[in-house]
């Protein structure tokens, strides 16, 4: 397949409101509903310390791209396809929401640079702050990949997407080869470019249509037929930390009440749970019964993947519910490989797919970043994400000391490593 690789650098890096993952509409319209004025600040961090972003990236670049999603807004071709979508059989966004969709006016952002990094701000009400994530993080990837390759002309441009496209290949032979493996695609905050992206989802479906079953990324699932997917986010518990922050007691029950609230809004469709925020071994023993058989499964999104199918397969064994009739969806650091050899082990056991998301829309041989943007505050209190792997913990030294009493986090359980995705 011939891609043209060719950058237009006069054309913005994001064109449509629809450029981001679904999660972000889907807590969107929790918050509206919920908590529209619940003060927020998200900000950025590059994990990988030694890409030192700020003396790569131009910075005027980043402020005309960051600037120029100021200037996006929905329009009612994005709507529209947003009133389509079905949640339980019944329309998903409701119209309020999709009305304030097309009045909203994304908030301001403070760019910084601190340590060789960019980091950038973003705050106002929840309802209308949650939209920047995947933004911020789809335009200093692909910020960074053009510098990376810049100077390179187009013969040795062509070599590099020749690469791109012979590892794509490997990885849909390895899925034809295994055709009971199938995945989400997860890749819009870390991918190579929008175009790329674009061209990986476009082959996957006409190459193995039956096994990727679904993107994040709303415009792309509107462009190929496709059904959006996704669900939540850790800022969902994070952000409900700073609503119930009353007592440490009120804080540790803020968590299964995000559950109930979810459940609440979206019911069957959209129950699959997020399950290391606070470690998931606090979430194994904060699940009741009734949310256990209820929700459809669970997300695994940090530590060891085998472990925590192991768990959530004894999780149901224990309360007289049948692990297959429930979802295993791990979500961090796959590869083809990981996701072909998880899925045969486990099949029988757990229903399954995979969240596969960095290694499928950037992979030339480069490197990947780890660059995150998450709820640092919600109501002027600091939140903190612990996470099944002790090097991805976010917060505050002093809230992340407090949050790990609270939630009973004992680091010795978890595995540290490297962040890479």
């Amino acid at each position: 397949m011939v891609f043209k690789t060719e950058i237009d650098e006069k054309t913005p890096i994001i064109t449509s409101l629809l450029d981001i993952d679904f999660y972000k509409f889907s807590m969107g319209q929790f918050a509206f509903h919920k908590y529209p004025d619940v003060s927020v600040k998200y900000a950025s961090t590059n994990r990988t310390k030694k890409v030192r972003l700020a003396e790569i990236i131009n910075e005027k670049d980043l402020r005309r791209e960051l600037d120029n999603v100021l200037d996006l807004k929905f329009n009612e071709e994005e709507t529209a396809c947003l009133r389509t979508l079905k949640n339980n059989e019944q329309q998903m966004f409701k119209e309020d929401y999709l009305a304030f969709l097309k009045k909203l006016k994304m908030p301001n952002y403070d760019l910084k640079v601190k340590d060789g990094q960019f980091v950038t701000e973003f705050e106002g009400p929840w309802a209308k702050s949650i939209y920047w994530e995947t933004l911020d993080l789809s335009i200093k990837n692909e910020l960074y990949y053009r510098e990376l390759t810049r100077g390179l002309d187009k013969n040795q441009m062509a070599v590099v997407y020749a690469e791109g496209n012979r590892r794509l290949e490997e990885k849909f032979d390895m899925f034809r080869q295994n055709p009971f493996a199938t995945f989400l695609e997860f890749g819009t905050r870390r991918r190579w470019s929008g175009a790329w992206q674009d061209n990986c989802v476009k082959r996957a479906k006409e190459e193995i249509p039956n096994q990727i079953i679904g993107t994040s990324n709303v415009k792309l699932a509107m462009k190929y037929g496709m059904k959006p997917k996704g669900t939540m986010a850790h800022e969902l518990f994070m952000i409900m930390s700073g609503i119930m922050h009353g007592s440490d007691d009120e804080i540790r029950a803020s968590h299964q009440h995000v559950l109930r609230e979810w459940w609440d809004e979206y019911g069957k469709d959209l129950s699959v749970a997020l399950t290391d925020t606070y470690g998931s071994n606090f979430f194994f023993k904060d699940m009741p019964q009734d949310l256990a058989e209820a929700y459809n499964g669970m997300r695994q999104d940090s530590g060891n993947p085998r472990k925590f199918a192991d768990k959530e397969i004894g999780f149901y064994q224990e309360r007289g519910i049948d692990p297959t009739k429930k979802l295993f969806i791990p979500s961090d650091g796959l590869t083809a490989r990981k996701i072909v050899d998880l899925q045969a082990e486990y099949r029988g056991r757990i229903m399954q797919t995979a969240g596969w998301g960095t290694t499928f829309t950037n992979d030339f041989g480069y490197g990947n970043l780890s660059v995150v943007v998450k709820a640092v505050e919600a109501n002027g209190y600091g939140t903190v994400k612990l996470s099944d792997n002790p090097a991805k913990s976010i917060g505050k030294p002093e809230d992340i000391a407090r949050f790990r009493k609270i939630f009973d986090y004992n680091v010795a359980e978890y595995e540290t490593e490297e962040c890479l995705c």
